[in-house]
């Protein structure tokens, strides 16, 4: 019995001529990206450039093992200011989580306050913060902990929220019916359900705020980043290889054991 193929949807002239103008807007984009931000191509491909990575390169692939241990006495300062950011910004975003989530506040307006200033504290990069506090509190990894732990409050605030409203409120119904107080059923309805995710989100958060901190020493902030500063001033390219290669190390490590937990808890 020979099979009869279905016949096959043939392609509208109004979605070819809408492929069409969809690909010429964007090959007129990047054109026009091009045109405006005066990339000097002489420039990159001349013989001063191209002398500059033969001589920078190999000296980055040529790591100097002697400020190794320089190198990870900065790298530990870092991960100790990630570490005490993050922590203070899973803490303080949980009452702003709450009052953003509309299930927990009724009140709209509240619920809008919350929600706009954790939109507002997320459009300033860590970079911005972390100059301002150098500002204030001058040079020191303190700077770079505030920065962390404003800029994770956005986030983290943000996630918390979501988390919450999507919580089973027939939990939370079922134990107001047997009689519940609010405190009740705070710790045994809501509590339980958000928890997993919350610290979900707090690793993931460190995970980003590692990265974040090894180049907030560049502006002051303390951390490894001050050691790139000086060791780029100084032209030790062979003592940046060593630094690259410790933050990609480490960096690597952290990922890999956050995933794992992550995935243990949620």
């Amino acid at each position: 019995m020979d099979l009869v193929m279905p016949p096959k949807k043939k392609r509208s002239v109004s979605k070819i001529i809408r492929n069409i103008v969809i690909a010429l807007a964007l090959i007129a984009l990047y054109v026009w990206t091009f045109a405006t931000i005066d990339v000097r191509w002489d420039r990159v491909f001349s013989e001063r450039t191209i002398e500059n990575f033969g001589r920078v390169i190999p000296q980055l692939f040529s790591p100097d093992w002697g400020a190794f241990q320089n190198v990870m006495g900065l790298m530990w300062q870092t991960l100790q200011m990630a570490y005490t950011g993050t922590l203070l910004a899973a803490v303080l975003a949980i009452p702003f989580g709450f009052f953003a989530a509309s299930n927990m506040v009724k009140s709209k307006w509240l619920n809008n306050l919350s929600k706009g200033f954790l939109n507002g504290i997320r459009a300033f990069p860590e970079l911005v913060l972390a100059l301002m506090f150098v500002a204030a509190v001058g040079p020191r990894p303190f700077a770079g902990v505030l920065a962390i732990a404003i800029g994770s409050i956005g986030m983290l605030g943000k996630l918390y929220s979501e988390v919450i409203e999507s919580i089973d409120m027939h939990v939370i119904e079922s134990l107001q019916a047997n009689g519940a107080n609010k405190m009740q059923v705070l710790f045994y309805g809501v509590i339980p359900q958000i928890i997993p995710e919350f610290l979900s989100y707090a690793i993931y958060r460190f995970e980003i705020d590692v990265r974040a901190s090894t180049i907030l020493g560049i502006i002051g902030a303390g951390g490894i980043g001050t050691l790139i500063t000086i060791s780029i001033s100084n032209r030790k390219w062979d003592e940046v290889g060593m630094i690259l290669l410790v933050i990609i190390v480490v960096v690597t490590i952290i990922d890999y054991l956050s995933a794992a937990i992550r995935k243990r808890i949620v």
